[in-house]
């Protein structure tokens, strides 16, 4: 393609926008389509109950590993998450003492990787 021929950042733009508002309507109308009447089956039922759960733990535990600077933090926010969660803590309390587990794990790390041995 020639410099004339590319298409603008703006229609750039506005096609990447309709290809999105596209697809997240075909995700959305697709189901309603196919499965247009109460879905029976138990195994089916069971198995879409679960998906939720399993989408959100899939994209939140490499966040929790990975945000940190040291695996070991990341390993210990996500414990003092259990932890907490374990407990029955509201989840601002839980998400408060695991940014605070992960702080001090930082804090320990960095002092003892910075510290020289004698």
């Amino acid at each position: 393609m020639t410099p004339s021929q590319e298409p603008s950042s703006f229609g750039r733009f506005i096609l990447c926008l309709l290809v999105m508002a596209l697809v997240t309507y075909l995700l959305r109308f697709l189901p309603m389509l196919i499965f247009r009447r109460k879905i029976q089956n138990r195994f089916i039922k069971s198995f879409l109950y679960y998906v939720p759960y399993s989408v959100l733990s899939v994209m939140s535990v490499p966040g929790i590993f990975y945000s940190t600077g040291h695996l070991a933090s990341g390993i210990a926010a996500g414990a003092c998450a259990i932890l907490l969660s374990y407990f029955k803590r509201s989840l601002i309390v839980v998400a408060a003492g695991a940014a605070a587990a992960a702080l001090i794990a930082e804090l320990i790390i960095t002092y003892i990787v910075n510290t020289p041995v004698i």
